[in-house]
């Protein structure tokens, strides 16, 4: 997927290019001709960074998240929509406004039958009438709810769990994908689910007590509306069953470990090892009764849930898939569900107190539902073709700086790295959007009916997803649309992707200078090819196939290294009382720490030899770190940090910033950072993975 010298060169092209740019004010002109044009300026500030952001009575050293980001922190309030606010969420309503102009403009007009228009306009205008969905109210579900409470065996409680058109929660769950030891080819993997709280956690741990208490309330009022009677016996009897499932999870840490998580099963093997599990029923209801072999991530946890299913009575079970059903539905179904669910799920669980507006709610609706047909259209108006000609040079850029550090590393054998070049030249990048689109035409979605459009959604989606099986690998395929604020790396595919909608300040500016660019976007595509070689996913070679391919040796110096940097985030406490799981957060870390170690070689290739020009009273380098603190900053709720801390592989912001800049020699000359300053590390002490 590179040509690495073919990079290099391209690279150190691009940046002559550029160096004019750069050492150009914003407020000169250009003269062209006889005409005096003005030269594009950089959305922010006069040169990429917006330094009003910033509070300099604070010592880099000390503190250098604040010291970029502590006057914002200070002020700024999080609107009560929100759970937390940051650069990522001022993208994300740039773009949520730009698709619901899209979507309006579809909506607003007749379209023809079963045109993408015509699904788009249709699915939204549904979703904003509350009128008719609480005039139709529980009556919608009246078929599924007569379902459920039929239920009179195992076998029918497993037909509930693996219906699509039920779409109910489920302590087995699953879903296609590669398989990792066989990239040529799907595999259905089966996991533990069936949890209504973020994970197991929220049931086990006395930071959660309060999320517990929130949870009963909502069981109850979700019994309640449906018309059951000793509801308060029914929700201590859910929870309680809840509470099992919860003590039979694996880990949150535990499931990031791509070698625990690969255990092949054959449906012989499945029947053999959970024999009064009806697995026939489960699997000829979810259209999998064809397959023949599965790998269970958390095999022996499965296992578990497995007896779990078999010895529960068959009256909670129905009680359980009725709460979980209305839970999942409550958006579509009654303005009084819809509030209960706010109320737990917005408020209980993340801070926020107020709901956010119907019709934003209406466009995440519909991005769920139809997202790449409105990415086509959001694309063509709002991703200018040199943005991607740009970043793919630029990516070019960090791939070439990478293919030098692997040469340069005293910890990786000759062996080793002839793999891990091996695997960086497979490489393969996506920007902006796909190159093919998705095809709803098989989706119907009626004006009227938000509760049928929403089940019909979901079960295109599950039969979209299982009819990959046997089929060649869809190598265009992408899980993200364009409109998302964010990227990705996938192991089984080697791929690194970049959605339109992340390709803009502060991340990517064409016109902001090249630190900032480099410390930004430069970092973040650093992050995502440094997960290819992370404490898993380097557990993958270039064809994405799972196997060992670093030495025994190598594996070990690695691993003190991974460690040595865990060691660090293990102290970091962002709500008192909690620490940062280092286990669970260990790839994120060490993809930020080797994504800006390599855009800071990149930012420096790019200037062919030359200094970097002085903006402003700040050298380069001052700014390639002040990019990077940009990036992240973010102000969160307790209720969501608290979230984080327990479900998200990701450090919260001022760790992402504050834990990798210390890690950087030259973050240290670029702030004058000294022995006694709050952040200071020795070099002994400093972590160079990358």
């Amino acid at each position: 997927m590179k040509k690495l010298l073919l990079c290099s060169v391209a690279a150190l092209a691009l940046t002559a290019c550029d160096k004019k740019a750069e050492t150009t004010s914003p407020e000169t002109e250009i003269k062209v001709s006889e005409k005096t044009i003005a030269a594009p300026r950089p959305e922010l500030g006069s040169f990429g960074l917006d330094k009003s952001t910033m509070n300099e009575a604070i010592a880099p050293g000390d503190d250098f998240y604040k010291y970029m980001n502590g006057t914002w922190l200070d002020n700024f309030e999080i609107p009560a929509e929100f759970s937390n606010y940051g650069s990522f969420t001022v993208l994300f309503e740039r773009s949520e406004e730009r698709v619901k102009s899209i979507i309006e403009a579809a909506a607003d007009k007749r379209n023809e039958a079963g045109s993408p228009e015509q699904k788009v306009g249709d699915y939204y205008a549904s979703f904003l009438d509350t009128d008719k969905i609480d005039q139709t109210g529980m009556a919608a579900a009246a078929k599924d709810i007569a379902y459920i409470a039929q239920i009179a065996s195992t076998e029918d409680v497993v037909r509930a769990f693996g219906s699509p058109a039920l779409g109910a929660s489920s302590p087995i769950a699953g879903y296609v994908d590669i398989d990792s030891k066989n990239p040529e080819a799907y595999i259905f993997y089966v996991t533990q689910s069936g949890l209504g709280m973020p994970n197991r956690d929220y049931y086990l741990k006395e930071n959660f007590a309060d999320a517990r208490d929130a949870y009963k309330i909502y069981l109850g009022k979700l019994l309640t509306i449906a018309g059951r009677d000793n509801v308060e016996s029914r929700v201590a009897a859910i929870f309680e069953l809840e509470t099992k499932i919860a003590e039979i999870h694996w880990e949150p840490a535990k499931r990031r470990q791509r070698d625990l998580t690969y255990n092949p099963y054959t449906l012989d093997e499945l029947k053999h090892n959970m024999p009064k599990f009806p697995w026939d029923a489960m699997l000829d209801e979810a259209g999998l009764s064809g397959q023949s072999k599965f790998v269970l991530r958390e095999h022996d946890a499965i296992e578990q849930l497995a007896g779990l299913v078999t010895t529960t009575d068959l009256s909670l079970w129905q009680d359980y898939l009725l709460a979980h059903y209305l839970s999942e539905h409550s958006a579509v179904l009654s303005t009084e569900l819809d509030i209960a669910s706010f109320e737990f799920f917005g408020t209980a669980l993340s801070g926020t107190t107020e709901q956010r507006e119907r019709w934003k709610r209406g466009v995440a609706a519909v991005n769920g539902a139809l997202g790449e047909a409105v990415g086509q259209v959001y694309t063509e108006q709002h991703f200018p073709t040199d943005s991607k000609v740009k970043m793919e040079e630029l990516v070019g850029n960090l791939k070439a700086t990478f293919e030098q550090r692997l040469d340069g590393l005293d910890w990786m054998s000759e062996e080793t790295q002839v793999e891990a070049h091996k695997k960086l030249a497979a490489f393969t990048t996506k920007i902006g959007y796909p190159d093919e689109w998705k095809d709803y035409s098989d989706l119907q979605i009626i004006r009227g009916d938000a509760f049928g459009n929403s089940k019909r959604s979901n079960v295109w989606e599950w039969n979209e997803m299982i009819s990959k099986l046997g089929q060649p690998i869809d190598r265009n395929e992408w899980f993200m649309t364009p409109q998302t604020v964010n990227a990705y790396y996938s192991p089984t595919r080697n791929e690194i992707v970049f959605p339109a909608a992340i390709l803009q300040a502060p991340f990517f500016d064409p016109n902001a200078d090249a630190a900032i660019n480099y410390g930004a976007i430069g970092a973040v595509i650093g992050h995502e090819i440094g997960h290819g070689f992370d404490d898993q996913g380097r557990k993958s070679d270039g064809t994405g196939l799972l196997r060992d391919w670093w030495t025994k040796e190598d594996t070990k110096r690695f691993q003190v290294k991974a460690d040595k940097l865990g060691a660090q985030y293990a102290t970091f406490s962002p709500v008192e009382g909690m620490f940062i799981n280092p286990e669970l957060t260990m790839g994120e870390n060490i993809g930020d720490l080797g994504g800006l170690t390599m855009a800071y070689d990149a930012y420096k290739l790019s200037l062919n030899g030359e200094e970097a020009p002085v903006i402003d009273g700040l050298t380069g380098d001052q700014r390639f770190f002040m990019a990077w603190a940009q990036v992240w900053k973010r102000k969160y709720r307790e209720e969501e940090l608290k979230k984080r801390i327990a479900t998200d592989p990701h450090s919260p912001s001022e760790y992402r910033t504050n834990g990798i800049v210390r890690n950087m020699d030259a973050w240290y000359a670029a702030f004058d950072v000294k022995e006694g300053d709050a952040l200071y590390l020795a070099p002994e002490d400093r972590v160079k993975i990358w």
